[in-house]
């Protein structure tokens, strides 16, 4: 599914949104270790949640600088995003999550690449989007070669 978060131009609606995007992901995470087998993966997810949290941290300090909205859970993506790694689930084991996981990857990396050039992103805060860029830029690359040796 295609994102638009990390487009706009008012601060303060670009950090709500990647708090919510970062809630709806950390989510699917929860909903992924639940599912896997290979206790080596579960551990590996375990560490890419921890970084999303980490960034949700972030995310929310900043809303507190900017002045923007925290929300306390997520949106309604967050269906899509654990509906997709509960059906995969249903259908292929270790190697069907991690491929939906990907693609829900595919969102964070797009999401963080904009927000790392937004304009509207002060330059004393783009380091928080640049760095989670990379978080999620490996994440996507290890579900995608897990995915295909599981």
């Amino acid at each position: 599914m295609a994102t638009t978060v990390g487009t706009g131009d008012d601060l303060a609606t670009l950090v709500k949104n990647f708090i919510l995007l970062e809630r709806d992901a950390i989510a699917a995470y929860d909903a992924c270790i639940e599912r896997l087998d290979a206790p080596h993966r579960k551990d590996k997810v375990s560490e890419f949640r921890a970084d999303h949290a980490r960034h949700l941290d972030e995310l929310i300090s900043l809303a507190g600088r900017v002045g923007a909205e925290a929300p306390a859970e997520g949106d309604m993506k967050q269906m899509l995003t654990t509906g997709k790694v509960a059906m995969a689930d249903l259908v292929g084991g270790d190697g069907a999550i991690l491929k939906a996981m990907s693609t829900n990857e595919s969102d964070t990396v797009t999401a963080y690449e904009r927000g790392a050039g937004n304009a509207a992103i002060p330059a004393e805060h783009r380091g928080l989007f640049e760095r989670a860029h990379a978080d999620e830029v490996r994440h996507k690359s290890w579900m995608e070669s897990e995915a295909q040796a599981a």
